[in-house]
């Protein structure tokens, strides 16, 4: 680093950067648990980086500040481009900024391989951002991500827990998911309602056909959309679903939240079939 950086309440003054609601802001202050949340997404060194939503710049501190390679941050908020550009020029050559709406980026041309995503995510788009990710897993080597506790908690939870349901199986299919850390709402400025947590998720190694994912997204939204109902019912939607659950060996009076991941995935093997696409 080559020069001296303002503090980040300096720096939202600086920049008029109060937090805004519609876009999902609360920003963390706190440089210690920035690098807390670096090191959960360690080794980073030879790593290209990329960040969602960097606002002030507290994690983007603490990532450039690591041994990775290279941090690529994506940003919305017109107004954070001041910000993140002192950065930039504190840590010359280290820092890409760009702005534009991380739903719509394609993270394969933004940064070369290997890549790591950490990222503070706006509560308003962290659920859809990771399902996207989940579609191109095979790209990254982690996602270090932290969202609203209650999310965190609906990605790692395990069969017949409250917090069970489709997104724990599309993610849990496809990453080990574990939660980390756990952030009260005073750590953010400003507070939010609820606490937030870090869940750490690294790929597995096998890459499956996208239309099994597709199958196994298909299966879920039936399953769980109606989850109080036995599955014989739920998966009507879907069309032969006695012949589905007869063929995957899974009782049609069982509930969806009572299966395992690999129960589902069986599910979705059958629902391929049934439309006439390959399946391992």
């Amino acid at each position: 680093m080559s020069t001296a950086l303002p503090s980040l309440a300096e720096t939202i003054q600086k920049h008029g950067l109060a937090a805004r609601k519609a876009l999902g802001q609360h920003f963390l202050l706190d440089a210690i648990l920035c690098g807390r949340i670096a090191s959960i997404a360690a080794p980073l060194e030879g790593r290209q980086v990329l960040e969602i939503g960097p606002g002030p710049g507290g994690l983007t501190r603490a990532l450039l500040a690591s041994p990775a390679e290279h941090v690529t941050a994506v940003e919305l908020d017109h107004r954070a481009l001041g910000a993140l550009g002192e950065l930039s020029a504190a840590y010359p050559g280290k820092l890409t900024v760009v702005e534009g709406d991380a739903l719509r980026i394609d993270a394969a041309t933004l940064l070369p391989a290997p890549r790591r995503i950490v990222a503070n995510l706006p509560y308003n788009v962290g659920t859809p951002l990771l399902i996207g990710w989940l579609h191109q897993a095979a790209l990254f080597e982690s996602m270090t991500l932290m969202f609203q506790q209650e999310v965190a908690e609906r990605i790692v939870a395990a069969p017949d827990t409250e917090h069970y349901g489709r997104l724990a199986v599309l993610a849990q299919w496809r990453c080990q998911c574990r939660m980390m850390l756990r952030l009260p709402p005073g750590a953010f400025s400003p507070p939010p309602k609820v606490w937030s947590a870090v869940v750490h998720l690294v790929p597995h190694a096998e890459d499956p056909d996208p239309a099994l994912m597709k199958a196994l997204e298909k299966v879920t939204a039936s399953a769980f959309g109606q989850r109080r109902k036995m599955l014989r019912s739920s998966l009507k939607t879907l069309g032969n679903a006695e012949a589905i659950l007869k063929e995957a060996d899974i009782d049609g009076t069982r509930r969806a939240e009572t299966l395992s991941v690999a129960e589902f995935e069986r599910l979705a093997i059958n629902e391929l079939k049934k439309a006439g696409g390959s399946a391992p």
